[in-house]
């Protein structure tokens, strides 16, 4: 998630949650009472995030955008646990018959999933698409925040979800980084022990990163390193080594490559380079960027034949530029976010920002929602969650939800926060707020 208006605020909410103690950061039962997450001293994208940009989504509150045209959510097949199951058609939500396919000329990671055409197939070859949440916190968190096992019960018991994206820094995980947490890939392990024992998929998403300085990654500099960058960098691909090997043997843990790409052009996107040189693009920081191709190889070359989910440019909301700068492999599903708190993300740009890709790849939206951006004149509205979720639907376009967080900057949740911070909760007990209303409905429907 992008934070273009609210970086500084949201560095400052990120610190102050790297210096909590450890019983501070523990996940109280999710059944016990509905406290806040969120407070303004709680919640690290709730007041800022990621970035400052006047394009793509926001970390703390990324702008989505609502279909061209709005749809009944068809009926279709969900094949993983945790969701009910109805007839689905080939791309697995549009109504009919699900048509299976043969996997077996196919890779695919263990009990996982695998790509033909447009569509994804689980390991059955019935046609598959992930409707979930994100749980926000270990990207700004070592110990992640506020959650336990009951958390994944009841995303998929009480919502019907089928999947959760998981965002991740990679400098807490690697060993060569100051800031390194030796128990962090335990704590992020036991979130996939504890979500595929509820019945979830999990998304592995590479959120925050460090432009290839490791050593200047710091608890004392969230204001640049680590955080969102225009792209990964090299320490990306030792991250992806690792992650990649740990996690080959499971086919229900998806890989996404990185968050949200931005102000670079499709060729350092797909093949890298210095992010600012010649026609690069209009990163803020000149490093060396690595590309998706590269990040997507080094994936496969760890053995690991795992869904790869790849964001678009423009803070991964554009897919405008795949077709001409494809990855080039196998299982490969492309990212959009989609927010609305730009120009460019209305609902009749979303055919040529990226739902025109839906008739040749498989797409999914990892984040979206409402958000209020006075500067571009744009206010927050439910409206738009419905709209995205309904051109979803309609192109057999997978999504989750950013964020499951409870978030309450003015002290009180009045169910209007989400447009400061595009939350879903309005307690820790899933209670969801109004625009955790819309997706928990959404979620129930298929």
């Amino acid at each position: 998630m992008r934070a273009p208006l609210l970086r500084a605020a949201s560095r400052a909410v990120a610190l102050a949650f790297s210096m909590v103690s450890a019983a501070c950061s523990s996940s109280p039962s999710v059944s016990s009472s509905s406290a806040q997450d969120g407070a303004a001293g709680d919640s690290p994208y709730p007041n800022g995030g990621q970035g400052t940009s006047s394009g793509g989504t926001n970390e703390p509150g990324d702008d989505s955008g609502a279909g061209p045209s709005q749809g009944q959510p068809g009926s279709g097949a969900i094949t993983d646990a945790g969701a009910s199951s109805d007839a689905s058609s080939p791309s697995g939500e549009g109504g009919g018959t699900t048509v299976a396919t043969d996997s077996g000329s196919h890779p695919i990671a263990p009990g996982g999933y695998y790509v033909e055409g447009n569509t994804i197939y689980d390991s059955t070859g019935k046609a598959h698409l992930f409707h979930g949440v994100d749980r926000t916190s270990f990207e700004w968190n070592p110990e992640g925040q506020y959650i336990d096992a009951g958390d994944y019960t009841l995303m998929a018991s009480g919502w019907d979800a089928n999947v959760v994206r998981i965002p991740i820094d990679q400098d807490f995980w690697l060993t060569s980084s100051p800031i390194y947490s030796a128990g962090y890939a335990g704590v992020i392990d036991q979130q996939v022990t504890d979500a595929r024992a509820a019945g979830l998929d999990v998304i592995l998403d590479l959120h925050w990163s460090d432009r290839g300085d490791i050593s200047a990654a710091s608890n004392s500099n969230l204001g640049t390193l680590p955080g969102q960058q225009c792209m990964a960098d090299a320490n990306s691909v030792t991250f992806w080594q690792e992650v990649a090997t740990k996690y080959k043997g499971n086919g229900h843990v998806l890989f996404e490559l990185y968050n949200e790409p931005h102000d670079i052009s499709w060729n350092v996107w797909i093949g890298g380079g210095d992010t600012t040189s010649g026609d690069a693009g209009t990163c803020a920081y000149s490093f060396s960027a690595v590309g998706m191709q590269q990040l997507y190889d080094t994936v496969r070359g760890a053995g690991a034949d795992n869904l790869v989910l790849v964001g678009g440019d423009n803070w991964a909301y554009d897919l405008s530029g795949v077709p001409g700068n494809r990855v080039d492999g196998y299982n490969v599903v492309y990212v959009s976010h989609v927010y609305h708190h730009n120009t460019g993300h209305d609902p009749s740009d979303w055919p040529t920002s990226w739902g025109f890709l839906t008739a040749t790849d498989p797409v999914m939206l990892t984040e979206f929602g409402p958000f209020s951006n006075q500067s571009n004149d744009v206010n927050c509205e439910l409206d738009y969650a419905t709209e995205v979720l309904d051109y979803a639907d309609m192109n057999n376009t997978s999504w989750s939800s950013w964020a499951w967080w409870v978030y309450n900057g003015g002290g009180t949740d009045d169910g209007s926060d989400y447009c400061d911070y595009p939350s879903i909760l309005l307690t820790r007990t899933g209670s969801p707020n109004s625009l955790g209303q819309i997706v928990q409905t959404r979620l129930q429907s298929y």
